[in-house]
This record gives C-alpha cells, structure tokens and sequence, in this order.
C-alpha cells in the first residue's frame, strides 16, 4: 500500500483558491486511483473528486463540479485538488485516498488514506 501525505491547507475567503497536494510514498502510485474526500464538522465524509490511473477519467460531486479540479502527475507521485470559487460550505478536512479498483467513488473501495488537511473558507 501507498503512504499519504496531504498539504495546501489554509484560510481563505470566499470566492477565493486553494491548491491541496496528495505525496505518495512507493513505486506502485501509477496503479492507483486516487480520491478526495471531505468531511465537515458534524458531518458524514463525503466523496469530492477521483481520478483514474491514467488520469485518463475523472470523476467530481455535483457540489464541486465546475469549481474543483482534481489532477495527478504520476511521475511526481503526486495528486492535486484545485479548488476554485470557495464557498464557507467547502470547509472541512479534506482527505486524500487510494483504491486499487479502476474506477471507482466508493470511500469503501479505497485502502489507503492521508492524515488530512483542513481548508477553511470564510464568509
């Protein structure tokens, strides 16, 4: 399995960006799909965003799509969540996953999971 270690955290004001990094450590990252979720205070993790191996598929929730963008630079063992047009609803601790399925937004498909990195947007 992948270690995890997210980074790109911060505070921010609404409207504004935050760029979140996802390092993997281990050779096999290329074989991954790798996932983005979310959890806020008082609420249930919540899927955000998956990219296939290839990078050749992604995948958003409704709540994102248009403003996130999820990428990954294999060669960098490296996966990125841009978040654009924040909005105080995105605030929570993002994670960073990765399943061994091909294609898959099921938290329970994925084995291996970051510490996590809070993002907060204010109003």
């Amino acid at each position: 399995q992948v270690q995890l270690v997210e980074s790109g955290g911060g505070l921010v004001q609404a409207g504004g960006s935050l760029r979140l990094s996802c390092a993997a450590s281990g050779r096999t990252f290329s074989t991954y799909t790798m996932g983005w979720f979310r959890q806020a205070p008082g609420k249930e993790r919540e899927f955000v965003a998956a990219i296939s191996w290839s990078a050749g598929a992604t995948y958003y929730a409704d709540s994102v799509k248009g403003r996130f963008t999820i990428s990954r630079y294999n060669t960098k063992n490296t996966a990125y969540l841009q978040m654009n047009s924040l909005k105080p609803e995105d605030t929570a601790v993002y994670y960073c996953a990765a399943s061994q399925h091909l294609a898959t937004i099921d938290a329970r498909d994925f084995i291996s999971w970051g510490q996590g990195t809070q993002g907060t947007v204010s109003s």
